[in-house]
């Protein structure tokens, strides 16, 4: 069981930047892919950004250029950047962690509320 705590949401000014991270309770060397997932209100949940073990990246296109994932494997986090925020951005985030270990499962974590308005 991998539990996953997320911090850093709140409210910014459209423009502005704030970063997320997401503590795992075990070293992320053993998990596969960790990513951040947001769902917006009467919207599913989307992908936003993921990041495997190898550290390959993907980003849905509506943030390419504008947020950033990242790993510190030395403290079992993963952070995602997010510059130049924009209205649409609002949105609950979740922190995922997909694990094989026979077949795939996934872990999420309580997520955190980013809301961009003036």
């Amino acid at each position: 069981q991998v539990q996953l705590v997320e911090s850093g949401g709140g409210l910014v000014q459209p423009g502005g930047s704030l970063r997320l991270s997401c503590a795992a309770s075990e070293s992320i060397f053993s998990i596969n892919v960790m990513g951040w997932y947001r769902q917006a209100p009467g919207k599913e949940r989307d992908m936003v950004a993921t990041i495997t073990n190898g550290s390959s990246t993907n980003y849905v296109d509506a943030v390419k250029g504008r947020f950033t994932i990242s790993r510190d494997n030395a403290k079992n986090t993963v952070y995602l950047q997010m510059n130049r925020l924009k209205a649409e951005d609002t949105a609950v985030y979740y922190c995922n962690a997909a694990v094989v270990r026979g077949r795939w499962i996934n872990y999420w974590g309580q997520g955190t509320q980013v809301t961009v308005s003036s």
